[in-house]
């Protein structure tokens, strides 16, 4: 079974490490079984009213092969991650859900109505009263990122991959065929849309980030030449 594990404001300004970092340690403290299918950094809103560190996204785990009884134990290590590795002065939210959940077209439901206006805890409580939402200190402000970003992961349609079956040691160039091998989907979304061949090579600037599209991770490609190609969307240098 598929379950959706989803973390968020567990640190503070200055720290040494952000929610998605916390949400790839997670990886090492999984049952032996159970194995992650990626992590995906969801981006909510940053507007007036809306608390948050640097850049107000949440972190969602993907996890398969997870038995039915195995949900309180992910449940239960959540919430020891967080302990273990949350900033005092944060506002840590912990979101569990499998795919089979009847609250899914609420929680997608409402990952959506948090990119598009300011919701509150208890709306989120609401979208997940049949699943798994705890706060683990502070305001509890957590719960709704938490809340939202399983919601649109769910959806299979937002978000980018921060982990995905270690995306992080692949070399900044290399061909489409050995990505695609890799389960990490190639799409051309310039002016003419061509489909890259298997052995163009990609510059992915030294960082690869698919996006989740279509409940997979794909890499979005413009043509820098004939049988080259460069990702989108590089890593902001500012």
């Amino acid at each position: 079974m598929r379950v959706y594990v989803g973390f968020d404001d567990t640190d503070i300004v200055g720290a040494d490490r952000g929610t998605g970092k916390m949400a790839r340690w997670f990886e090492k403290k999984l049952s032996e079984g159970v194995r992650l299918y990626g992590v995906v950094r969801q981006q909510l809103p940053v507007l007036e009213g809306i608390p948050y560190t640097s850049h107000n996204s949440a972190a969602c785990l993907i996890l398969d092969n997870v038995e039915p009884s195995g949900i309180d134990e992910i449940i239960e290590r959540g919430a020891e991650h967080i302990q273990e590795h949350f900033m005092v002065g944060s506002d840590p939210g912990l979101c569990v859900a499998s795919v089979d959940s009847d609250a899914v077209n609420d929680l997608i439901a409402f990952g959506r109505t948090a990119c598009t206006r300011i919701v509150t805890q208890k709306e989120a409580l609401k979208a997940a009263d049949r699943v798994h939402l705890s706060g683990h200190g502070g305001t509890n402000d957590g719960i709704i990122g938490a809340t939202a970003g399983v919601g649109l992961t769910l959806s299979g349609w937002s978000g980018r991959f921060i982990e995905f079956g270690g995306l992080r040691q692949f070399d900044s160039n290399i061909r489409v065929g050995d990505l695609e091998a890799h389960g990490i989907r190639v799409l051309s979304i310039d002016r003419n849309a061509m489909v890259p061949g298997f052995d163009d090579s990609i510059d992915t600037q030294g960082w690869l980030r698919p996006r989740l599209w279509g409940g997979g991770p794909v890499l979005p490609v413009e043509s820098v030449g004939f049988g080259s190609w460069k990702s989108v969307g590089a890593k902001n240098k500012t």
